[in-house]
């Protein structure tokens, strides 16, 4: 990758990330897109998989900083997440927008899953109301933001083609 488009993505990562602690602390709903999780899977689908895992884990770390309760586990789903996507990238990635959808959805919620089991917050019916509602529409809203942030993201000339 070039330093311009490296600049870029750090740049796009960095909107993201403050996004993040911004803007979604004043969305009080239940369901919220999660901006860490899409600022992850731009550099997952741009980087190989050990740049990826560590972008996870300080990206993890950052925001674990701020619940001490469930300190690691939001480093340890980033970090798995990370890892994963850019592996998977390999396989079948392609530039798709049903296929990055799938993509980011699938992200936000193997990081969900993760994130639920490490933390241990929630047991029984809660968890499976957790893993098969709220976590599933988390993961639709963050892929519909996630896509849109990937259309923009997009150099101008790759625009013209899509």
């Amino acid at each position: 990758m070039s330093a311009s488009r490296s600049l870029l993505l750090a740049a796009w990562v960095a909107a993201l990330v403050t996004l993040h602690f911004t803007l979604r602390p004043f969305l009080g709903w239940r369901v919220q897109a999660d901006f860490l999780v899409i600022a992850l899977m731009l550099v997952a689908v741009r980087s190989r998989p050990a740049v990826a895992a560590v972008v996870g884990l300080v990206i993890g770390m950052a925001t674990d900083s701020l619940s001490p309760a469930t300190f690691g586990a939001g480093a340890l789903a980033l970090t798995v997440v990370g890892f994963a996507a850019s592996r998977l990238k390999a396989v079948f990635f392609a530039e798709n927008l049903a296929l990055n959808g799938i993509f980011i959805f699938a992200g936000k919620w193997l990081f969900d899953a993760v994130y639920v089991f490490a933390a241990r917050s929630t047991h029984g019916p809660a968890l499976a109301m957790q893993l098969a509602v709220w976590s599933v529409l988390a993961a639709g809203l963050t892929a519909v933001v996630g896509l849109a942030v990937l259309a923009w993201s997009r150099p101008p000339a790759s625009r013209l083609r899509a």
